[in-house]
Formats: C-alpha cells, sequence, structure tokens
C-alpha cells in the first residue's frame, strides 16, 4: 500500500490519480489505433477525449458519493467531494457518466453509433485493469478476510482491515479486465456486426464483475442489497443489457443478409 506517488512542493499526487490517467490515456490511444480499421477517423477518438474523461470522472464521484455519503462526506468539507485524488470513484458510475457523454458526442459529429462503440469498448477492461492498480496502492476495494496463500496485507495501523490477510480482490479485477481487453481486441478484427465488441464487452465484465464481487469485504453492511452487493446488482442489470444488445444487432444483421 503506497497511497503517494510524489511531491511536488505542498501538492501531493497519489498513485490513484495517476494510473486513472494512465488508464484514460493508455485507452484512447489504442482506441485511435483501432478506428483506422473503420470509417471512424482517429481525430474523433481524441476529440471525444475530454468529453469521455469528464463524463467518466464525474459520473464515477456522483454515485461514490451518493453510495457513501454517511461514511465518507457527512460533517465534513464540502471540497471533499472534489478530491479523487484520495480514492473514491465508482466505475459503474463511470460507465454511465461516459456512455452519456460519448452518446451525446456521437449525436453532435453525427456518427456511426455502434462502430465508435466496439472501437472503444476493448479499451474500457483495459483502462479498468490499470486503475485496479491505482485501487491497490491506494489500499480500497480490498478483499474478504482469508487464509488462501496468496493473501495479501495492508499496514495495520492505518488500513481498516487491521493487518489481516484479505483477498487480492483489486489483482483479480486487474487479470479480469486484461483478459477481457484480449478477448476483445481479437473479436474486433473478426466482429460480424457492429456493436457486436460492446455487446460481448458488457456481457463479459458484468459476469466477471458479479464473480469477483463476492471476494469483496469493503462494503458496509447496509450497503447490501439482500444477499448481494451493489456491483452485483449492476452487473445483473448490465448483463442483461448485452445480452439483448447482442441479440438486437445480431438479428438485425441477419435480416439484412437475407
Amino acid at each position: 500500500m503506497h497511497p503517494t506517488a510524489f511531491n511536488l512542493g505542498p501538492l501531493t499526487v497519489a498513485w490513484y490519480g495517476v494510473m486513472v490517467a494512465v488508464a484514460f490515456l493508455t485507452g484512447l490511444w489504442l482506441a485511435s489505433r483501432r478506428a483506422r480499421r473503420t470509417e471512424i477517423a482517429p481525430e474523433h477518438v481524441a476529440d471525444l477525449g475530454p468529453w469521455l474523461i469528464l463524463g467518466a470522472i464525474a459520473g464515477a464521484r456522483v454515485m461514490y458519493v451518493v453510495m457513501f455519503w454517511h461514511e465518507d462526506f457527512a460533517g465534513k468539507p464540502v471540497w471533499e467531494i472534489f478530491m479523487i485524488r484520495h480514492g473514491g470513484l465508482v466505475f459503474y458510475g463511470g460507465f454511465f457518466g461516459a456512455v452519456l457523454a460519448t452518446w451525446l458526442f456521437i449525436l453532435i459529429k453525427r456518427l456511426p453509433t455502434w462502430k465508435m462503440a466496439d472501437v472503444l469498448a476493448p479499451s474500457i477492461p483495459l483502462g479498468y485493469a490499470i486503475g485496479r492498480v491505482g485501487c491497490l496502492l491506494n489500499g480500497c476495494c480490498y478483499g474478504r478476510p482469508t487464509d488462501l496463500p496468496w493473501a495479501i496485507r495492508f499496514p495495520a495501523e492505518t488500513h481498516a482491515t487491521g493487518g489481516m490477510p484479505v483477498h487480492p480482490t483489486q489483482i483479480y479485477d486487474s487479470v479480469c479486465g486484461l483478459g477481457l481487453y484480449f478477448g476483445l481486441a481479437w473479436l474486433f478484427r473478426h466482429r460480424k456486426f457492429d456493436g457486436q465488441v460492446f455487446g460481448v464487452f458488457l456481457v463479459g465484465y458484468a459476469a466477471c464483475r458479479a464473480l469477483v464481487e463476492c471476494f469483496r469485504g469493503d462494503y458496509p453492511a447496509d450497503k447490501f442489497i439482500g444477499p448481494f452487493t451493489p456491483g452485483q446488482v449492476s452487473s445483473f442489470f448490465v448483463l442483461v443489457c448485452g445480452a439483448a444488445l447482442l441479440a438486437v444487432l445480431g438479428r438485425r444483421k441477419s435480416t439484412a443478409h437475407s
């Protein structure tokens, strides 16, 4: 656990913020390279970058603040809401914010929706994998106690786990994200219809996330919805949407061919 990357005078730069920045830049660069295989100009991906970053960060932070208001923000200075360098971004909130921002950009630029979605899709789990490294260094999104040989420990004096060995859920997420990235990058070159890569991402990510959530240990008891974590509930809806999208777009492709 090493939250601080370096100091610039009085300014402390956190590893969490560094890794989020690396995730965005790497994802956009790779997406611009994939765009060359489509009718979308790489410049459009670059132009989308600021929209995507603002939408994702705003959505991720808003969802975190809503979910953890009483634990992290009640009674504290209002500017704590904006201190994302301390951590506190919810992926699904960021994803929904990024989708909204991208949709608005596509409407304004009159770009093909599902081609752009396919161009961006592989970069999402790659960015997620990089971002989870930031979570590990920051000590957030940690797992339940375990005696497995690959368990990790955070500092007993400063961490909520008290130094107990816990599941390295951040690493689980990163491995899943990397696997999804390579699978989607391959599928992008062999896709059968526009929107297929994005739909597979929705299904694949939701399934992986729901599985890893089984080992998370950082949710307060009042955040559970029955036996499920908020991440598992969100994953269920995302998986259903992904499966429906694949069915509709695949059927539309078959109808066009016939």
